[in-house]
Order: C-alpha cells, then structure tokens, then sequence
C-alpha cells in the first residue's frame, strides 16, 4: 500500500480505452490541420478576360487572380490560338501587391478562339494548374 492506502498493483490499463484515445487525438490533429493543408493550394477566383466568354475585341493582356500569394518565378501563364500556336508575348510575371495576380500581355488578337493555359506555385510550394479558353468575336488583325 502507498501513503494513502491505496494498492496501485491492482491497477490496469484497458487498452480498448487506450486506443480510443489515440484515435480521437489523431482525428482532432486531422480536422485542425486539413483547412491548413488545402489552404497551401493558389486557386484562380477570377480571370480577364473571363474564361468562357465572348469579348468584342482583342484584350491587351490576360490576367488572373488567385486566392494566395504566388511564386514569381515559377508562376506562368501562356495564350495559344486555335491551332496551338503560342499568341502572347512571352511576358507571363506575377503582379500585384499581394502577388496573388498573374498576367501576359498580347498582341492585337484576330477574332478567333484562344486557349490560356496557367501554372502556379503557391509560396509554400504545392503547385496547381489549368486552363480555360475566350473567344474575340470582334475585327483585329493577329499580329
């Protein structure tokens, strides 16, 4: 017996009440740290032109905006035309205060379908990528 009479021999772990501690920890780890881990991800919220849509004229550039800072240097953004041929003027960088905006200038684009692919690395360094297409409707000629 110790120094208030209890006999600590007797007493067990169960290890039914053991595990489901441990899971119950693990679970909490996981809901903390996920909004954490998907948040490291650069999603565009909004582009210029707009992807699927129909503009009058030619833009002088393409812009997107994402929801994160992005690296500059491995950040990039490329305007194809309907044949895959690459329009922009090779100019792709990371704008803005926030460096949450990527942009490439253009040419004066004739009327036509035009596909803008992107690559962005968050500064936490997980990467995502896309693309979405705009179409001029209007009367330029391609440069």
């Amino acid at each position: 017996m110790d120094a208030v009479g209890s006999d600590r021999a007797d007493f067990k772990v169960n290890p039914l009440i053991v595990f489901r501690s441990v899971i119950l920890l693990a679970s909490l780890v996981e809901i903390v740290a996920l909004p954490a881990i998907s948040e490291g991800h650069a999603f565009p919220v909004h582009s210029e032109p707009r992807g699927g849509w129909t503009v009058s004229n030619s833009p002088p550039k393409v812009t997107t905006w994402f929801d994160g800072e992005l690296e500059p240097v491995f950040s990039t953004i490329t305007v194809y035309n309907s044949v895959k041929q690459q329009v922009d003027k090779g100019n792709s960088r990371v704008t803005g205060s926030d460096g949450t905006v990527l942009e490439v200038d253009l040419p004066n684009l004739a009327a036509g379908s035009y596909r803008v692919f992107w690559k962005a690395l968050s500064k936490d360094t997980h990467i995502t990528e896309g693309d979405f297409t705009f179409t001029i409707a209007g009367r330029s000629s391609e440069k």
